[in-house]
């Protein structure tokens, strides 16, 4: 695992090790957490306009009302 240095706030670094604890973890756990979540997200762009690309065919032929839009 590579090691990395990060900058902030003292206050708000305090803030994040007091939140830790109570959640049962630590700074460097979350971190880890939130930078696979970061990540993801370029992965959800991807999927997202790759599905929207495949159902490009789909054409309704006309605009729905508004009563059609809200039926469930």
């Amino acid at each position: 695992m590579k090691n990395i240095t990060l900058s902030a706030d003292e206050a708000l670094i305090q803030h994040a090790r007091d939140r830790a604890a109570r959640d049962g973890s630590t700074i460097n756990t979350e971190f880890r957490k939130w930078l696979v979540e970061y990540t993801k997200g370029e992965d959800r762009v991807a999927a997202y306009d790759a599905l929207m690309k495949e159902l490009s065919y789909v054409r309704i032929g006309r605009k729905f009302t508004r009563d059609e839009m809200n039926e469930r």
